[in-house]
């Protein structure tokens, strides 16, 4: 069953809940400032086309940050109520909680346009609560979901909710474009076919590291994912971040005969802290008393001519602690190298690799940065997200 979206319905005079991803960075010394509004701008399509096709009445939902559970001031969605009224030239209504009885005033009083509280405020939505997922639905006649970041969860505004809307189920374009750039990568990707993974943790993507070595001419890693990887190889690793669990991890991929794919740095910029000054490792091994945090110049140089010959390339993850400046040639270099290709298709994901593409300038030459880094990853892994079946095949009541 095919997907319907939002271009396929006529919405003149319905009443429509929507959730989007309005997970925003807030800036750190003030809260009420957002820092980067890219997700609620990437959304701004789907709401003025709704509101443009008729829509007499729009519910806007979202959850913001991480609350546990109950109310928290600082990740209240006031910051993007008032954004959004400004972009949109319209009252944007935000209620006092996803569930306040005033929501009903309101829908009474024909307000145009209600934004709910943070989902995560009320523990049943990612629980995944079916009363919840009821006073939801209540709120309108069609659904909408393009919040392509959060489709990978089984949470009631993302998945339960869609058993009150049998035939009224719609994606927005967000989560359109983003599920036609990962099917370029899922179906039949131009080769060679090349990762850049990159990140803390391998037994965050271990799934999604088997899944792509399967399919990958080459796996390129860096970051603190590939100490792990050296270390398994009888490389010393020094104080470089490399936990045990991600060791043995290591340890089970490069056992499989395809592990012959897989690229690890030759060199690496260093030094006995993240705080301390940079010095270049001009070996694989790391003396016991540095770490590295960073790719060096002898890597770059292999990973670059490398992805030059690449039609179709995934980046998720850093080549290093980028967020110092210090270690941040690697994976600088990684972004400018994927703008630079000409004819190749590109996808970066994960909040890291799209904060790199965005800080070297060159986001407008990356072919798709996904708003989903777990997400796409999940997407890449599995073809399809919950969210995203939840709204091809309906869910059983």
């Amino acid at each position: 069953m095919a997907l319907q979206y939002i271009d396929q319905f006529d919405f003149s005079g319905k009443s429509v809940i929507a959730r989007f991803d309005f997970n925003v960075p807030l800036d750190k010394k003030d809260s009420n400032l957002i820092s980067d509004t890219t997700r609620i701008d990437e959304a701004l399509p789907t709401i003025q086309y709704l509101l443009e096709g008729g829509a007499k009445r729009l519910v806007l939902m979202s959850h913001l940050g991480r609350p546990k559970g109950k109310p928290e001031p600082k990740y209240s969605l006031l910051p993007v109520a008032k954004y959004l009224a400004e972009k949109l030239s319209e009252e944007v209504v935000l209620t006092e909680s996803a569930t306040d009885s005033g929501i009903k005033t309101l829908i009474n009083l024909n307000t145009k346009i209600i934004l709910l509280e943070n989902l995560r405020f009320h523990p049943e939505e990612t629980s995944n609560d079916q009363d919840f997922c009821k006073t939801l639905a209540s709120y309108a006649e069609v659904y909408v979901n393009d919040a392509f970041g959060t489709a990978h969860r089984k949470h009631a505004s993302t998945y339960g909710i869609v058993r009150y809307f049998k035939n009224k189920a719609f994606g927005g374009f967000l989560l359109k474009k983003e599920i036609q750039a990962l099917e370029k990568i899922v179906k039949k990707p131009a080769h060679p076919f090349m990762a850049l993974m990159g990140g803390a943790k391998i037994s965050d993507k271990i799934k999604i590291i088997e899944s792509l070595l399967s399919e990958v001419d080459f796996l390129l890693i860096g970051g603190a994912m590939a100490y792990p990887f050296l270390k398994a190889r009888g490389h010393s690793v020094g104080k470089s971040l490399c936990a045990n669990e991600d060791v043995s991890l290591a340890k089970m991929i490069i056992a499989l005969p395809i592990a012959k794919k897989i690229l690890l740095p030759i060199d690496h910029i260093g030094s006995t802290g993240p705080e301390s000054l940079p010095m270049a490792i001009e070996s694989v091994d790391i003396d016991p008393d540095k770490m590295g945090l960073d790719i060096g110049p002898k890597t770059i140089a292999m990973y670059k001519e490398k992805l030059k010959f690449a039609k179709t390339i995934l980046w998720n993850g850093p080549m290093g602690l980028f967020e110092n400046q210090n270690f941040a040639k690697g994976t600088m270099e990684m972004a400018h190298t994927l703008a630079d290709l000409n004819g190749a298709f590109t996808v970066v994901g994960g909040g890291d690799s799209v904060s790199a593409v965005h800080t070297a300038g060159v986001a407008d030459k990356i072919s798709h940065i996904s708003t989903g880094g777990g997400a796409s990853l999940e997407f890449i892994e599995h073809g399809s997200l919950p969210g995203i079946d939840a709204l091809k095949f309906g869910i059983s009541t």
